[in-house]
């Protein structure tokens, strides 16, 4: 009898190191996923391409870990419970330590130690258990595909028809622990957790409004549009017909040079009107979400898409670059290089060589630098005073009079293509006195051109049509 109790606990003792290595090798599976399986073979790992014939089907294996692990765990209890019963007899008390002891174990040996090591060594582990558990699936036969049946015949749901999945809440906390643990870096995170939040933004949170819009009449010509994009850095430029709710087409850098290129010498072909040489614009309603947009374009090869508010006016226009900005963060261009504020072309308070200034420089800095008063009750900066006097948003080479000063607009900074810098210069006296007769004041001109600039990479867009030498009152679409 003695020998009887003996083999027992030895049993119960295997039994419950068979459980805990199902339960380590359950730990690890867990955390090896098909990728990190093709990763290990690809760096010759020993075992891993038995590794990645086990994650080609997850769900048969995991269930026979379990059935393994359950099978050892019963029968483990059993042996303890018929050891106690013929020491102490057949009694309550008896069953309650059997309990008492089987929960202690379960506890340590199947549930924490070895889940612990599994995590903290999965790919070994994985590996390891990959090499029993492929040959013994094979033994088994239909067993562990009997238990999926049957698991999800029981099981409310879909069980392991599409195996397990995470929520969204899930994946997030999943990177964020990747960079806590400095597997991924903290840009890649951020890259991460804006692919999810691009499903919940709308096309009108991404795109350039109306009024940064640059716009071109259709009756304009060829070599009007073709100044107005090189001016203004844009390679693509909404063309309206009767105002800036009637988009009708886009006119492209490309097709204009195209069209330059095969006219040769004869000059009369780059006056043919910019409708000529348009494309049909692709207009999208101002509530559709971004990611279903970047599908849209992608699948359409278009890059730039005219947006309808819920009155059917022009809201605003949005690129693929907009939406690529909310995954990857501001694009900016080799030029976006940082500038002073402030920088005098000649010695340091020569006003008569002036200064080139920040478009963002405020007015009351630049009045103390050239002792003018340019106080705005409506605009703070060098940019806003120039938009302001132009009445539009201003491109490079747009000129103001404003106070005995000069204002030229210079170079554009960012993808959106902003005025970055403005050059200011004094005016002399007599010259000053001579524009304030003949304007009546302040005065305000454009260099050729009219409209301004904001938008994205090369693609126009600013309030304003922009062409040579429009008529007196022509040339600005309304918005």
């Amino acid at each position: 009898m003695t020998a009887t109790i003996a083999w027992l606990l030895v049993g119960a003792a295997v039994s419950v190191l068979v459980a805990g290595l199902a339960a380590g090798v359950e730990a690890a599976l867990a955390r090896i996923s098909r990728v990190r399986a093709a990763e290990l073979l690809d760096r010759g790992e020993p075992g891993a391409a038995r590794l990645v014939r086990l994650t080609a089907d997850p769900a048969r294996y995991v269930n026979l870990v379990l059935l393994i692990r359950v099978v050892g765990e019963m029968a483990a209890a059993v042996m303890v419970t018929m050891v106690c019963a013929h020491r102490w007899g057949l009694t309550f008390g008896t069953g309650a330590l059997s309990v008492a002891i089987m929960a202690v174990v379960s506890y340590v040996a199947i549930g924490v130690t070895p889940r612990t090591l599994g995590r903290q060594h999965a790919p070994r582990i994985a590996v390891a258990g990959a090499a029993v558990l492929l040959p013994l699936g094979r033994i088994l036969g239909p067993l562990p595909q009997a238990l999926i049946v049957l698991g999800n015949a029981l099981t409310p749901g879909k069980g392991f028809r599409e195996g397990p999945f995470a929520t969204e809440a899930e994946l997030r906390a999943l990177v964020d622990i990747a960079e806590q643990n400095s597997e991924i870096e903290a840009a890649e995170r951020r890259m991460v957790h804006s692919v999810f939040e691009l499903g919940d933004t709308l096309v009108k949170e991404v795109m350039v409004p109306r009024t940064d819009m640059l716009f071109i009449e259709r009756g304009k010509t060829l070599r009007q549009a073709l100044s107005l994009a090189l001016r203004s850095g844009f390679s693509r430029i909404p063309v309206t017909g009767q105002d800036a709710d009637d988009v009708v087409g886009i006119v492209y850098l490309k097709d204009l040079v195209r069209r330059m290129h095969e006219s040769g010498e004869d000059g009369d072909a780059m006056d043919e009107p910019v409708e000529s040489v348009m494309r049909a614009p692709t207009y999208v309603p101002d509530s559709k979400h971004a990611d279903e947009l970047l599908r849209d374009m992608q699948a359409q090869r278009i890059h730039l898409a005219i947006v309808i508010d819920e009155y059917g006016g022009t809201a605003g226009l949005v690129t693929i670059e907009d939406i690529l900005e909310e995954i990857v963060g501001e694009i900016a261009d080799e030029y976006d290089q940082g500038r002073a504020l402030v920088e005098w072309l000649a010695e340091p308070g020569d006003l008569d060589r002036g200064a080139r200034v920040s478009a963002r420089l405020g007015l009351d800095e630049l009045g103390e630098l050239f002792h003018r008063d340019l106080e705005d009750e409506d605009v703070e900066t060098v940019g806003g005073l120039l938009g302001k006097r132009l009445g539009k948003v201003p491109i490079p080479g747009a000129t103001v009079r404003i106070d005995g000063l000069t204002f030229t607009a210079e170079s554009t900074e960012g993808r959106r293509r902003r005025i970055g810098t403005v050059l200011v210069q004094a005016v002399a006296r007599s010259q000053d006195e001579g524009a304030e007769t003949a304007s009546g004041g302040t005065g305000a001109r454009d260099t050729g051109e009219q409209g301004g600039q904001g938008g994205q990479g090369t693609d126009a867009r600013s309030k304003g049509q922009q062409d040579e030498g429009p008529p007196a009152g022509q040339g600005v679409a309304a918005s």
